[in-house]
């Protein structure tokens, strides 16, 4: 029996920002705990408002508990109406989906989210009139397809007073300055061009207003077909080789239309393939990758796997975890893609040749391919600022459908795919790869695929500049009339103080090195020799290698065979593309210089602090990689400490600054998935791989024994 307590004393009011409305709630709400099969929970209030979904409790009123990585605008007990994925009710121990007008109410109500977090509130003790009203609300405000202007953007960006963070350094290619510089940045400029044809946007809606493409082209060819057919310029790489994309032609066309479409694209192609332009290589990406059916099917079936209503739920799933998770497909995605990444560094790095990717739209696996390959390939990609102004280029000004494939409006799911989200999970496995290589963390993946969901920015909110300048005029509470100002999610201060905001930096990002001008010639050959590969057969490394030098001939084999079963790699790679990987990984890592990934079966891993951060029994209490960090912190201070003391010695200013990351001390009990799960969590099963657990049911002193303390001090293992 669950004892119902007397309702909170004082009034718990939910924190409304400018234009949040409360629209309805209910109180004597039950809210369950996820970690055990038990009716803990605690009791409050549970809101709607035209933002997000809220509960209420005794701790809302006081910010004693406040977690230590708090967002500003999205509580723990929060949730957006665009991060509500699927909307349960259990009627009599039966889980029912619930959509439109419901006939009876439930007596629990189940909300998975996007970001995976999953609530269990019980309804059995709140009044009949207020479940009616708060059940039907959420379901209303989350689920029903909306009018555009309906989103909590414009609401919130007539309200808001107008105090947008000048110093945001990143470019966010709204102008032709911004793609002239990116030209200059790149040295493109020689034989390509940013043009203004599309202002006004006459040639195409879906084109942004300005754009680059080589020099030969003429305004004719581009207004021609509205921007059809036309290469459009991502990106130079240093040895004059570029990275471009193409929106193809419909199929389906008649004879004449097609001829007529067939030699427009030939006389392109003749143009663009003569000197001073390298050799073209055309890559139509709608037959070499998954298409967005499959890859939402398959993030469908992965994340499933993670939405984990209770721990008995979690240890059912362990025993077969792998077979599971094979079987979703996802890191197969992911693995294909960076492998078509990789391919396309090949062609621009080591065969001079430009790349031009088509897609019907140019707007979905053309931005995850030109992307990765400028974080592999270009170090200013690897920075804050430049992988956000990478995103501002390639996804928001690039025509990315937002609004569509996140499915904001909740009009049509056969638009939906996580293709944005694809694009992060890649990113993250070179970032766990090579962490030195990036200015930011983990967690600043995280959060930005967190805030896919906050429609407070207009960065993720809409299919196309076009849109979201069509969307810019209306009428502004404070000034009576204007244009709205929408905020960006570039700038991390809306939601994260300072203190936060320091997990989103790499302490340990290896920073490019200013050369003397007396080195400058030094360094410059030994930037081509680590970038110019050989195509001759290297000897892989024993280290990277996916098997030792030393291994039997015949265990090579039989392991080969399984491993190629598990990653599904019946296409054997061609042989140059094998002698390009193979001979990158065998030589030392340039930080600064190209990156390419490992691809080969199990390198590719689940991106843990995401999918796993809401899950107690997949935490470590005082290890992961959060206790290195910690570690390596303290070292950090205290070689800068004795530096500060050299440099008074010696009467000279200290040099460099080192980004050192709040509230790591003591760290022997933080959680492996820090800083989104902390220390309150506790599972009522060891948190062992797949199903150990099992075997050692038996011995009742490790069940039951309590976690035990790390000292951090001693030498780590």
């Amino acid at each position: 029996e669950i004892h119902i307590k007397e309702p909170i004393e004082k009034e718990v009011n939910p924190r409304l920002l400018p234009g949040e409305l409360l629209l309805c709630e209910a109180s004597t709400v039950y809210k369950y705990m996820q970690e055990d099969g038990s009716n803990r929970g605690t009791y409050g209030k549970l809101v709607c408002t035209n933002f997000k979904i809220s509960f209420l409790d005794d701790d809302s009123a006081s910010d004693d508990n406040e977690p230590q990585f708090k967002n500003k605008i999205v509580g723990e007990n929060d949730i957006t109406l665009q991060c509500v994925d699927q909307i349960y009710g259990v009627y009599d121990e039966k889980k029912k989906l619930l959509t439109g007008q419901l006939r009876k109410y439930p007596e629990k109500l189940i909300i998975y989210c996007k970001d995976l977090r999953v609530f269990n509130f019980c309804l059995r003790y709140t009044k009949e009139e207020e479940v009616k009203r708060i059940v039907s609300g959420i379901i209303h405000h989350s689920q029903t397809p909306k009018l555009l202007k309906r989103l909590f953007l414009f609401s919130y960006a007539s309200a808001a007073p107008n105090n947008i963070d000048g110093r945001n350094q990143t470019v966010m290619f709204e102008t032709l300055e911004d793609w002239r510089d990116e030209l200059e940045r790149t040295k493109g400029n020689v034989k390509y061009k940013a043009v203004s044809t599309n202002e006004g946007y006459r040639v195409s809606e879906k084109l942004p207003l300005y754009f680059v493409v080589p020099i030969c082209i003429s305004e004719e060819s581009i207004l021609k077909y509205e921007g059809r057919g036309i290469p459009i310029w991502c990106w130079s790489c240093h040895n004059g080789a570029a990275l471009l994309k193409m929106s193809a032609f419909p199929k389906e066309q008649d004879d004449s239309t097609s001829q007529m479409q067939k030699a427009f694209l030939d006389g392109i192609y003749k143009t663009i393939s003569k000197p001073p332009y390298e050799l073209l290589k055309m890559d139509d990406l709608s037959s070499s990758l998954p298409s967005l059916q499959d890859i939402q099917t398959a993030y469908t079936r992965f994340k499933q796997l993670f939405l984990i209503d209770n721990s008995t739920d979690f240890w059912a799933t362990d025993v077969k975890w792998f077979s599971l998770l094979e079987s979703t497909n996802w890191l197969e995605i992911i693995r294909r893609v960076l492998k078509k990444a990789i391919e396309v560094a090949e062609c621009l790095e080591i065969q001079h040749t430009n790349v031009l990717l088509i897609e019907e739209s140019a707007t979905d696996l053309c931005c995850v391919i030109s992307s990765l390959v400028q974080v592999m390939m270009d170090s200013y990609s690897r920075t804050k600022s430049g992988f956000q102004s990478l995103i501002q280029k390639e996804w928001v000004i690039g025509g990315h459908s937002f609004l569509d494939r996140c499915n904001h409006l909740h009009k049509s799911e056969k638009e939906e795919a996580p293709v944005f989200l694809l694009l992060l999970n890649c990113v993250w496995q070179l970032v766990q790869q090579y962490p030195p290589a990036f200015e930011f963390t983990e967690t600043y993946l995280t959060v930005l695929s967190d805030s896919l969901y906050v429609p407070i920015f207009s960065t993720f909110f809409f299919n196309s500049q076009h849109q979201r300048d069509t969307n810019t005029s209306g009428e502004s509470l404070k000034t009576q009339s204007g244009p709205f100002k929408f905020l960006t999610v570039w700038d991390w201060s809306v939601q994260f103080d300072p203190k936060a905001q320091a997990f989103l930096n790499n302490p340990l990002y290896a920073e490019k090195p200013k050369p003397d001008k007396s080195q400058r010639k030094t360094a410059r050959f030994k930037h081509q020799r680590q970038l110019s590969l050989p195509l001759t057969q290297a000897k892989p490394s024993t280290k990277r290698g996916f098997f030792r030098e030393e291994t039997d001939h015949l265990i090579k084999n039989i392991l080969g065979k399984r491993i190629g079963k598990f990653i599904n790699s019946s296409d054997e790679p061609p042989n140059s593309f094998r002698e390009f990987y193979d001979s990158w990984h065998s030589k030392p890592v340039d930080y600064h210089g190209l990156l390419l990934p490992r691809i080969d079966g199990p390198e590719i891993k689940v991106w843990a602090q995401r999918y796993l951060r809401w899950i107690p029994e997949a935490q470590l209490h005082g290890g992961g990689t959060i206790a290195t960090a910690a570690k390596i912190l303290d070292l950090m201070e205290e070689v800068q400490s004795l530096q500060v003391k050299m440099d008074e010695e010696h009467s000279q200013a200290v040099s460099g600054d080192i980004h050192s990351v709040p509230m790591l001390r003591n760290s022997a009990r933080l959680s492996s998935l820090f800083p989104f799960a902390l220390l309150q969590r506790q599972s009522v099963k060891p948190a062992l791989p797949t199903s150990t657990w099992k075997d050692l049911e038996d011995e009742d002193d490790l069940v039951k024994r309590d976690d035990e303390f790390v000292d951090l001090s001693g030498d780590m293992l």
